[in-house]
């Protein structure tokens, strides 16, 4: 009884993700009660309650666990894993978190899922993403390779995902903002902007600029994506999803509008010598000296090795955007100021 207890506990720990959760992230203990198997929650301080007595949820997730890891490992060992709407009694973002819950059973499962929660639509899965429709009886039902079905309601779900993953993006992702500065400043010079009609949408990282394109294609949204040029970057633009969706001329790289040194640039590089004098004036970081012995080296690399833990992408989009408010486009260098015009150029023309 102790080694289930603590196997259990471990397990159970393990999926719930007890640093979000402590009250339910508490020790399980397996009783036996005459000829009955008890299960009792312990929480922090010791008090016993029996599993019944906790959250719909959280009883969902041990049984959940009990049952398919225990069948997974041995007569059902090999076989494929069917689940229709998993999750329902885990509130949104446990259902998220389940989502790596059956990417453990799927290592010694293949395991399929059908669901309408967008919380269970992994926007770094979209290759594992299929949509299924049935329009009438007479058709049946069709399972679409692509992300796009005859019934708009069948990607709801996707829709709502994207919609969700938008509004997170905007707490952690800045260069939008950057990119809007810049064309402020260029429109106030009298030179071409960013086209109004265009939006810009963060999409936090580049892995998940594929989702955010194939969706929004789907709706036959013009659409661009523009990435840095470092690994991850380079890794987005080579998917053939990404490519079937866009075509390779509106995947736009900032290497191509940037004239410098460094071989994989980010979208500050463009800005490299007005960032380097913000962040040392406005910030505290000076890696002026530094970055002039090391110019292949991304700006950003080097302002995270001079400041550390203290720094943020966020914190120098910040002081840019504080700093253009007082500055004029000739304040820029006459490099940057190029690089920046070539890049709202290609943005401009991508969504013509």
């Amino acid at each position: 009884m102790n080694a289930a207890t603590i196997r259990l506990t471990n397990a159970i720990r393990e999926v719930w993700n007890p640093t979000q959760d402590s009250r339910d992230a508490n020790k399980l203990r397996i009783k036996v009660d005459g000829q009955y198997l008890k299960v009792v929650v312990e929480d922090e301080l010791g008090v016993e309650v029996e599993l019944d007595q906790r959250s719909e949820g959280f009883q969902w997730m041990v049984s959940f666990y009990v049952v398919f890891f225990a069948e997974a490992s041995d007569k059902h060992k090999n076989v494929i894993l069917l689940l229709d709407e998993p999750g329902q009694s885990l509130h949104a973002l446990k259902q998220a978190e389940f989502r790596e819950t059956l990417s453990k059973l799927s290592t010694k499962n293949q395991t399929i899922y059908t669901t309408h929660s967008p919380f269970l639509v992994g926007t770094n899965e979209l290759d594992k993403v299929r949509v299924v429709e049935m329009v009438d009886r007479t058709t049946g039902t069709k399972v679409h390779l692509s992300l796009t079905a005859t019934d708009d309601d069948a990607i709801i779900p996707l829709q709502e995902a994207l919609g969700y993953d938008l509004a997170q993006s905007m707490f952690f992702h800045k260069k939008n903002l950057v990119l809007e500065r810049l064309s402020n400043l260029l429109m106030a010079a009298g030179k071409n902007g960013i086209n109004e009609q265009i939006a810009l949408i963060p999409a936090n990282c580049a892995s998940k600029v594929v989702y955010f394109a194939t969706i929004l294609r789907a709706q036959n949204l013009k659409i661009t994506a523009l990435l840095d040029s470092d690994a991850e970057g380079e890794l987005a633009a080579k998917q053939d999803t990404l490519v079937n969706a866009l075509g390779s001329k509106r995947i736009l790289r900032t290497k191509d509008s940037y004239a410098g040194q460094v071989a994989a640039p980010e979208i500050e590089d463009i800005l490299r010598e007005t960032l380097l004098t913000i962040a040392k004036e406005e910030c505290g970081w000076d890696a002026i000296s530094l970055a002039q012995t090391q110019v292949k080296r991304p700006v950003v690399n080097i302002l995270e090795s001079v400041a550390k833990k203290d720094f943020s992408k966020y914190k120098l989009s910040k002081a840019f955007i504080r700093w253009s408010r007082e500055h004029e486009l000739n304040d820029l260098k006459t490099d940057e100021i190029t690089q920046a015009e070539k890049l709202i150029e290609k943005i401009n023309k991508a969504l013509q």
